[in-house]
């Protein structure tokens, strides 16, 4: 097909975020536009999610749309978020972009949004190959290119770290998003107390690293004999560690000469300063995706799409089923090969 405008209209929704970014074939970001689902107490509820997009998602593609100055006949390519993440929710941005594409005839690409969070790092990063630890509310992995995939090379077992820290936080009776808000208490402290360290092979375990932080919290020494600073800053520490052990055993593995950090948690300043230090012991290159797309985002998708489909085209309809559970080494990764 002959493109007229080479622009892709990218929509995300794996989980609580419903994202547009409308991205040129360059790279260059038109507009990219977020809403949030923030519940008033507890997790992610999949069927509020739901209605929330359900209720919004024509407003924000509007809403792109009018920040990039341009109108929906303009685009030339979708590209949406397949997998993982909740499947009610991936079906929603699964219709809206089948039907975007089928209504104004034009090619559809399904993403993996662990590779979209991959791709827009090395992006605007300018990072060619590097080994990568994505962090994220959803998912936990170090990751490498590899044999024509991003093969894992060490990942959560349990729970991903940014549900450990959301989790903790609302114990604490922090609102939701809780991360940079524990990030702020474990500054105020220097004081650490043991939590499990948990590093099996090159794979973590952070659910009994949550239980034992959530024991501290309800012991009856809290508060007398150390603050919520102290069990903020421990819980860090330690998981961090963990994230840090795991990520520098694999770039000896690998080899690689970049470390690439991604995804929502990658927004921390403590995990930047200790993947930092051991780039520096090995003499690598570390380099932070951008804050404006380390979260959940629309652009990541649409870049990813355009990659895709000037590799190899688009997909079929048929091709565009979910799949809430596919891992990223299932997938191919023409663009690189």
């Amino acid at each position: 097909m002959n493109l007229k405008n080479n622009l892709t209209l990218g929509i995300e929704s794996t989980a609580h975020t419903w994202s547009v970014g409308i991205v040129e074939f360059s790279g260059k970001v038109l507009s990219l536009v977020n809403d949030m689902f923030i519940p008033e107490k507890g997790g992610i509820h999949p069927i509020l999610v739901k209605e929330q997009h359900l209720s919004n998602f024509m407003q924000i593609i509007n809403k792109a749309l009018d920040d990039a100055s341009i109108s929906i006949k303009e685009i030339d390519l979708i590209a949406f978020s397949k997998s993982p993440g909740l499947g009610p929710i991936l079906k929603i941005g699964a219709h809206v972009a089948r039907m975007l594409s089928q209504l104004l005839g034009i090619p559809i690409v399904a993403v993996n949004h662990c590779i979209a969070h991959i791709e827009i790092g090395r992006f605007l990063s300018k990072i060619e190959d590097p080994l990568t630890l994505y962090v994220s509310g959803g998912n936990t992995i170090v990751s490498a290119y590899e044999s024509g995939r991003y093969q894992i090379f060490g990942e959560t077992l349990d729970i991903p770290i940014g549900n450990l820290i959301d989790s903790f936080a609302r114990d604490v009776g922090i609102p939701h998003p809780g991360g940079p808000k524990v990030e702020a208490l474990a500054r105020e402290s220097d004081n650490y107390l043991h939590l499990p360290y948990v590093v099996k092979g090159m794979d973590l375990s952070f659910s009994g690293l949550y239980s034992a932080a959530k024991r501290l919290i309800e012991s009856k020494d809290y508060e007398n004999k150390y603050t919520l600073y102290d069990v903020a800053n421990s819980l860090q520490e330690t998981a961090f560690a963990m994230l840090t052990e795991v990520t520098e055993r694999a770039l000896a593995h690998t080899g690689k000469s970049e470390i690439l950090l991604t995804g929502g948690v990658a927004a921390n300043k403590r995990l930047q300063e200790m993947i930092k230090y051991i780039s520096r012991e090995h003499a690598v290159r570390f380099e932070v995706v951008p804050l404006k797309y380390a979260g959940d985002n629309g652009a990541m998708i649409a870049w990813t799409g355009i990659l895709r489909y000037k590799s190899i085209g688009g997909n079929n309809i048929s091709e565009t089923q979910i799949n809430p559970k596919e891992r990223m080494d299932q997938i191919t990764i023409p663009w690189r090969s």
